[in-house]
Order: structure tokens, then sequence, then C-alpha cells
């Protein structure tokens, strides 16, 4: 029978500790490098809005985090509320950060150039919502038909004035979409003659504004039949003026079809139609685009989502 020497069982044992621990790092190890590549495809997406308080953008901004999280990508959500500077001090901290794509709604079209020139110059790809950027590079911009909805809205202000009568349009020229919906608007005017625009003061698509320029615009025009308003918030400002003024003779036309415009619509008010958009639907879009893109796809330039014309028919419908 062979002896073993006291002291060797515990070196045997010391042997294999160290020997079951090398085999626990190396599995750790292991497993922790077969984790880094899905960590690793976990992107963030930086996210600028023109507002979170409107109702289109809450819409659009819920669709695109229920995407967002169904695709494994991270937002950070901002908006500027229609602070050209401030959007700009959202974007650069974007580029600074090194988020792996950028979606803007940009509050001017035309300001936000050279931060997207800075994006394209850190390699980050930008992709639009809502509002278009006049320069810079966008792989993909989704939104809505704007220039046929400005046919629609301008097909129904036309009939419910039956071909006669001065038109005011509420604008908002820094902003894309907006001068989309008055091409289409313009365009489709044309084949009306006898309707007449007669001002299109801006108030930047908020109600203060927009019942500001109503009141004005009523004492300049005191036989004005309509109003086109490049938004809710324009048509719905426009609308309280009206009310308060008693004038039942005026008849406004609105953009988005929010909840409350369609109540007002459904109640007979001088808000008679709106041009229906899908923030979610848009919402839902740009996600997958960035989604699709960033894992090596080829997408279109532009994602035009369909409109429709809301009036106290299609809410009975319902």
């Amino acid at each position: 029978m062979r002896l073993v020497p006291r002291g060797r069982p515990v070196a045997w044992a010391l042997v294999a500790l160290i020997a079951a621990g090398t085999a626990c790092r190396s599995r750790e190890a292991s497993e922790t490098r077969s984790a880094s590549p899905a960590a690793a495809k976990r992107r963030v997406i930086g996210v600028t809005l023109l507002t979170q308080t409107h109702d289109f953008y809450k819409e659009l901004e819920d669709a695109m985090r229920k995407e967002a999280a169904a695709r494994g990508l991270d937002l950070v959500v901002t908006s500027c509320e229609m602070d050209p500077a401030k959007q700009a001090s959202q974007l650069e901290d974007f580029v600074a950060q090194r988020v792996s794509a950028i979606i803007a709604a940009p509050c001017d079209s035309d300001a936000i150039g050279p931060n997207l020139k800075d994006a394209e110059t850190a390699g980050i790809p930008v992709f639009t919502v809502d509002i278009a950027a006049r320069s810079g590079k966008i792989v993909s911009h989704v939104a809505s038909d704007n220039v046929q909805g400005g046919r629609l809205a301008a097909q129904a202000l036309a009939r419910y004035l039956k071909g006669q009568g001065k038109v005011l349009v509420i604008d908002h020229p820094t902003v894309a979409s907006v001068q989309d919906r008055l091409k289409g608007f313009d365009e489709e005017m044309k084949k009306t003659p006898g309707i007449t625009v007669v001002g299109r003061p801006s108030a930047d698509g908020q109600r203060a504004k927009a019942m500001a320029v109503m009141e004005d615009m009523l004492q300049a025009h005191r036989d004005l039949k309509g109003v086109f308003g490049i938004n809710d918030d324009s048509a719905l400002g426009a609308l309280s003026v009206l009310e308060a003024a008693g004038r039942k003779d005026i008849v406004i036309v609105g953009f988005d079809a929010t909840p409350e415009a369609q109540k007002a619509i459904a109640r007979g008010s001088a808000l008679k139609a709106d041009v229906a958009q899908h923030p979610r639907a848009i919402g839902q879009k740009v996600i997958e685009m960035v989604a699709r893109s960033l894992a090596g796809e080829s997408v279109p330039p532009v994602v035009a989502v369909e409109v429709g014309l809301v009036d106290q028919d299609t809410l009975a419908a319902k």
C-alpha cells in the first residue's frame, strides 16, 4: 500500500478549488462575452419634438415609445416647445452624447440646418417626423400627406361657402409641413375663383396668438366668410373669438382633428370640418424606419401617411 505524505491531500484540494474557480471564471467571461453583442445592439435614439403639450404630439410620442420598446430601442425624448434655440441645444447634446440616431420635428425648418450638418459630420443619421427640414442630410421623413390635406381643406371650405367669399388663412410660415398644406390649399382654391384669400397672418400654431389674429382680422374684414386654421390650435383660437363676437356666419376648417376639435364640429359650431391626421401611424412608422436603417436596410426617403376629412356626417357615422 502506497503512503501519501500528510500535506498532499490539502495541496490536491487547493488545486481542485483553483481549477473549479478558473472554470467558473471562464464560464462567466464566456457568458459576458456572449452577452456583450446583445447589449451593444441596444441603441439610444435622441428625439426632439415641436411640443409635448399638443394632443397630436402626445399620441405621436406614445406610439414612438411603444414601437421603440418593441424593437429594443431606447428613446431619449425632449421637446423645444416651439423655441428654435432650445431645439438647437437639444440637438447639440445628442451629438455630444453620440446617440445612434436622431429624430427631429423641427420648429423652424430653416434654422435647424446647421445642427443637422453637425450630426452628419459626427456620423449620426437623422430622421424627421411630422415636419420636414429644408436642408441637411435626412435619411427618411415620415409625415402626413400634407399637400393632399391642404387640398381637402380647400375643397371643404369652398363647399361650405358655395364658392364665394373672403377667406383668412392663419399661417405658420417657418414650418415646412404647414407650407405643404398651403401648397395643396392654394392649388385647389385656384379652381374656385369666387373665393379670395385676404390675409395670411402667422399665429405660430398657438391658440392665444390665433385669437389675437382673429380679433384683428375681424376688424379689418367685417365681410369675412371663411377661415383655414393650419392646425387645430389655430382653428380653435379663431372659434373662441367668433363665438365671443356672436359671428355665426363665418366657417372654419381646421387641421389635425383633435378630440376637442371633433367635439366642436359635432355640436354644430363654426368649425365645420377638419383634416384628420394619424399621429400614431406616423410615430410607429418613423421608429420602423430608424430600426430598419440601423439594421443596414435601405428605407424610403419620404413616407407619406394618408389623411382624411372629418365633418358632422363622418362623426355621426362612427
